[in-house]
């Protein structure tokens, strides 16, 4: 069950980099991987990924439909080390050459995940049920993981936002979370009541149910169950990419054989007891489980530390491979919405909005389910939301490729407004959204409080527009 979920957040992940990485970061890209490359004060062994050697627009489609293929292969259920090792270095490889795209806390996650599963199955034997056992100390470095993301999470917010500690976060989080979702509008108008009792048992979930991990199976099958259940809320409130399904699979490691025997189909109950019992250790793997904790167990000294310190940070590595890493999520809550819109005009007078794939900007439009998927520019304009151009250059390119209408950047959004021929002027406007009710005949209402970047053009950028 950890391996195949796995595979299916990894499919994810690439999934995302195959159809994003070359607007994003491909020769022609927002931020050229191979301008990073250059600028960077760093080199293999501090920032290992496999395009120091080559990283065309083509390595970096090969690398990610590479990975999704291999990916789609463990989440049918046949994995082995190898695979694993090699799932784990491409998206490490894409994770240390991202930049802003690949700055979040899942994605150091995901490789920590991947790493430890590097160890829960054979050397060579990729069948779903092998003749090696997992060994059991790597389930227990599952479960440690569970449990620091869990407390970090809720010690982040309980040092971060007092709506948190007063019990006022979900008055506002569904409305200003980065992308919401279809039911995002009918958790906010949630009584009041009900979202106080919602902070309480995140708090239940976070704080409590993570110290139970490591209890007999009854207290640690509760607690598992309570840590998962919030991660499925998560899931159906908003759309946080692959972030609450990847923190599913390590919480699997509280759930043993006996319990996911009430549940699976008994066919295939029957198959995995048949291979249990003809299953032999491996004194090889053993050794090697029992020496991959002990470089955890030495890693996770400065984590801990971090975690117990009154100036906690989260979403941070403390080594090259990001093998141990410290996690939190939302130690604080904004209170107000803000979204920036991009306006392309051909005459300077009427102005066409550039329609996000899952950020709001039309008022009657229903917010979309994207997660899993994450649409990396979306994340990005969310922040940038809450900041100024000059935080984010980056945005600038981006202004200029849609003035010329490069149809990869433009395929960023969720349409083309302007199919023909690129606009001249291009225009950013800072709004704040709030959820309007229901019934009202719309999803949101905005108020429109000045632009973000002024009108630009061609001649800003000193450049002459191309017959089209």
């Amino acid at each position: 069950m950890i391996l195949r979920l796995l595979g299916a957040v990894y499919a994810v992940a690439f999934l995302a980099a195959a159809l994003q990485v070359i607007p994003l970061i491909g020769a022609r890209g927002l931020l050229p991987v191979g301008d990073f490359l250059q600028q960077v004060d760093a080199n293999f062994f501090r920032l290992p990924s496999l395009f120091w050697w080559t990283h065309t627009d083509t390595a970096l489609l090969v690398a990610a439909w590479g990975g999704f293929g291999l990916s789609c292969v463990v989440a049918l259920g046949f994995a082995n080390a190898p695979m694993m090792a090699a799932l784990w270095f491409l998206y490490m490889s894409f994770v240390n050459v991202g930049q802003d795209w690949y700055g979040y806390g899942w994605e150091i996650q995901l490789l920590e995940t991947g790493f430890l599963a590097i160890f829960l199955c054979p050397l060579t034997d990729p069948r779903p049920f092998p003749d090696r056992p997992p060994p059991f100390p790597v389930i227990g470095l599952f479960r440690w993981l569970i449990f620091r993301i869990m407390l970090g999470s809720a010690l982040i917010k309980l040092r971060g936002d007092v709506s948190w500690r007063d019990g006022t976060a979900l008055y506002y989080h569904f409305e200003t979370q980065p992308i919401p979702g279809p039911l995002s509008r009918w958790f906010h108008f949630l009584p009041r009541r009900v979202l106080q009792l919602g902070v309480w048992y995140n708090f239940l979930a976070e704080l409590i149910a993570p110290f139970f991990a490591f209890w007999p199976r009854i207290g640690r099958h509760i607690a598992g169950v309570l840590m998962v259940l919030l991660q499925l809320v998560l899931i159906c409130s908003g759309n946080l990419s692959f972030l609450n399904w990847l923190t599913i699979v390590p919480a699997l490691a509280c759930f043993d054989d006996g319990f996911w025997s009430r549940l699976l189909p008994r066919a295939l109950v029957r198959r995995a007891e048949a291979a249990r019992d003809a299953a032999r250790p491996s004194r090889a793997m053993t050794i090697t489980a029992w020496t991959v904790t002990g470089i955890v167990a030495m890693l996770s000294i400065l984590p801990v530390t971090n975690l117990l310190s009154s100036h906690q940070v989260m979403n941070t590595s403390y080594d090259p491979l990001n093998l141990v890493n410290t996690y939190g999520a939302f130690g604080s809550v904004g209170q107000e919405r803000y979204n920036i819109v991009f306006e392309g005009s051909l005459d300077s007078v009427r102005w066409i909005e550039y329609r996000y794939k899952g950020l709001p900007v039309d008022t009657d439009r229903r917010p979309l389910q994207i997660a899993p998927f994450q649409p990396r520019l979306d994340w990005q304009m969310w922040f940038a939301a809450m900041s100024t151009p000059d935080q984010y250059l980056w945005t600038v390119n981006l202004v200029y490729k849609l003035l010329r209408g490069q149809p990869d950047i433009v395929g960023l959004f969720a349409d083309n407004p302007f199919p023909g021929r690129p606009p001249r002027y291009i225009r950013a406007v800072l709004y704040k959204y709030a959820f309007a009710r229901p019934g009202s005949g719309h999803w949101w209402r905005r108020q429109r409080l000045g632009n973000w970047m002024p009108v630009l053009s061609l001649a800003y950028f000193g450049a002459i527009p191309t017959e089209r």
